[in-house]
């Protein structure tokens, strides 16, 4: 806690005085109006939960009411249809014996039933299973007893008082309901009893009861059986919101109901969401009505309300920050440019003077002494930055004038050294095949039209060097250079690779065999790498080592220059002046196997030209 304060203290401390007032104006009246506004926003929250609960409740006592009521309806249907003794007499006796009282029951007590059935029109169908063996099975009204499923039921229904609704058929049950009644006649005990069903609809039978209303309220008929089965409106608005959520809310609120009435509502919370449902219980039909609302709707209207205050907040915040603003901008308009000027300075433009707008023999308050002391300093930073980089460009130019005079003489000197040991000791043709391609090398390195060449250009160099070595010194060196075309139009430092080969040459074979001098290209992490590689002898390890802190800049004693080559040093030393301690050579050899340097360059060619 003392940290915290500590932190807020320091912060507020370093705050602009414009961000102060603004902070006092806020606690002073954003907060009071806030908490009033909450504490209001609150009560009605609390009404208009109440408000809600006794709809709600009203809402599912009135889809008890008209459940109830249709059943009866049903119920009376059923009935009427047992009163027709006639009819039920006929389909228990024998239906095959004789075809006139078969066209007799047609015309009669049948067309009565099928008036019975028709004159209700919520009845879908009605059925009798008999358990008849002259049942003769030629209307859809009247079915053995066989066809009825599952054949233990009657027993169930005897013992439920001889009737019973499911909200599920049992035949094609996912969208209707059934009554179930059992057929009781004399003389008939040996046999299973028979059953009456009538099938209703689910749309005819709740049609309107479930539809959408002006409330928040989601009805559901939840049948008590486990896993539950439900009847509802898939249109309704809180449905389609919910998606395939809408399974979860339902088993969660399944879980909780009971057969015995609540007042208080269920709660459940499901994921980040909160429900509310009331219910009752349908005993006949053995099945909960529901109305589901979720926290989220019945408190839009107060949740608009918050944003509604919080809108008017920072109305009111955004107003008084302008009045602070303003204000401040008016009293402090000097010091703003001051730091403004600062700004600038710290992104690298010192031309940004102030503009203190004094005559020569004005002072000025505080804040126009601050100016003129700024202006001062200014000029006098841009003067000591403009002295150091002349001095920085001077060192590097006579330095890179250094390197390229040490690298063409002392290969000049080897290249004329060597021509004439070899004509004294051998008067043989291949001296002119040498001068062929000493010539080309001179050319080469005399022309320095521009510190930069495509690499094409420094690899047919290198070609020509190898040539020359291999005639002068009978060798077998062997170059490859298997590189792509996009490379080799690739822009690098001219002479950077030439040293690197002659001391593959003179020093991976000391003893004048043969050696072979690979170069690959590669793009790692946005630098070119050029790998020069040779199958010779390698490196000492504590050469090796002296050599990689020398390339690092790590040793303070310089490496020694060889006696048939340039070390490597100068070469690294011109990378790094150009391009960059991210730019170089790298060394790795393994005594006994290869030697490998590795020149980094950037791969962004456009940075390469200009040295």
């Amino acid at each position: 806690m003392k940290y915290l304060l500590t932190r807020l203290r320091k912060l507020y401390r370093n705050s602009r005085i414009s961000q102060k007032l603004f902070l006092a104006f806020s606690l002073m009246i954003a907060i009071p109006v806030i908490l009033v506004s909450f504490l209001y926003i609150r009560m009605q929250e609390s009404q208009l939960y109440k408000d809600a609960m006794a709809a709600g409740n009203s809402h599912v006592s009135w889809l008890n009411e008209q459940l109830r009521s249709r059943m009866d309806i049903i119920d009376n249907a059923s009935t009427t249809a047992l009163t027709q003794k006639a009819f039920v007499d006929f389909i228990h006796s024998n239906m095959i014996v004789d075809g006139l009282r078969l066209v007799k029951f047609k015309q009669n007590q049948f067309e009565q039933m099928q008036n019975i059935i028709q004159s209700n029109a919520m009845i879908s169908e009605l059925s009798f299973y008999v358990d008849n063996p002259n049942l003769y099975e030629i209307w859809p009204e009247i079915y053995h007893y066989k066809k009825f499923w599952p054949q233990d039921y009657w027993a169930k229904l005897r013992d439920e008082g001889g009737a019973a609704y499911r909200l599920f058929s049992f035949k094609d049950g996912d969208h209707t309901l059934s009554y179930y009644r059992l057929v009781r006649l004399q003389g008939q005990e040996k046999k299973r009893p028979s059953i009456m069903e009538i099938r209703v609809q689910h749309s005819m039978f709740f049609s309107d009861l479930l539809q959408e209303n002006k409330g928040d309220f989601f009805s559901v008929l939840m049948n008590e059986s486990d896993p539950p089965q439900y009847v509802y409106n898939p249109q309704h608005e809180f449905s389609r919101k919910a998606g395939e959520g809408l399974v979860d809310i339902l088993g969660s609120i399944h879980r909780q109901l009971d057969v015995l009435p609540q007042e208080s509502p269920v709660k459940i919370k499901v994921g980040d969401q909160s429900y509310y449902a009331l219910y009752r219980y349908i005993a006949p039909l053995n099945t909960y009505v529901v109305d589901i609302a979720s926290h989220q709707a019945l408190m839009k209207g107060p949740r608009s309300w918050y944003a509604f205050v919080v809108t008017i907040t920072l109305c009111v915040l955004l107003l008084i920050m302008l009045l602070v603003s303003h204000t401040t901008r008016r009293i402090f308009r000097r010091l703003d440019s001051v730091l403004a000027s600062m700004r600038q300075v710290r992104k690298g433009e010192l031309d940004a003077m102030i503009d203190t707008g004094l005559d020569e023999n004005e002072r000025g308050d505080e804040i126009d002494e601050v100016a003129v002391s700024y202006n001062k300093m200014l000029h006098e930073v841009k003067r000591l930055m403009t002295q150091v980089v002349d001095k920085q460009l001077i060192a590097k130019n006579a330095q890179l004038h250094s390197l390229h005079s040490q690298i063409n003489s002392h290969f000049l000197y080897n290249a004329l050294e060597s021509i004439r040991m070899l004509a004294e000791v051998q008067r043989q043709p291949t001296i002119a095949n040498s001068l062929v391609s000493l010539g080309s090398q001179l050319r080469y390195s005399m022309k320095w039209r521009s510190d930069t060449v495509a690499l094409r250009e420094e690899l047919a160099n290198i070609q020509s060097y190898i040539q020359f070595i291999n005639l002068m010194e009978g060798g077998s060196i062997k170059l490859t250079a298997d590189l792509p075309q996009e490379v080799l139009r690739y822009a690098i430092p001219k002479m950077c690779m030439q040293p690197i080969v002659e001391n593959a040459v003179h020093h991976a074979a000391p003893s004048g065999d043969s050696v072979c001098i690979q170069m690959t290209v590669s793009v790692e992490n946005n630098r070119l790498l050029i790998k020069i590689q040779d199958d010779g002898v390698g490196l000492d390890p504590e050469m090796l080592v002296r050599m990689q802190a020398a390339l690092r800049g790590d040793s303070d004693t310089p490496m020694v220059t060889s006696k048939n080559g340039l070390g490597l040093e100068n070469v690294n030393k011109r990378l790094q002046l150009h391009y960059g301690k991210g730019c170089g050579l790298w060394i790795d050899s393994v005594q006994g196997a290869y030697t490998c340097v590795t020149i980094r360059l950037p791969w962004e060619n456009i940075n390469l030209g200009g040295w």
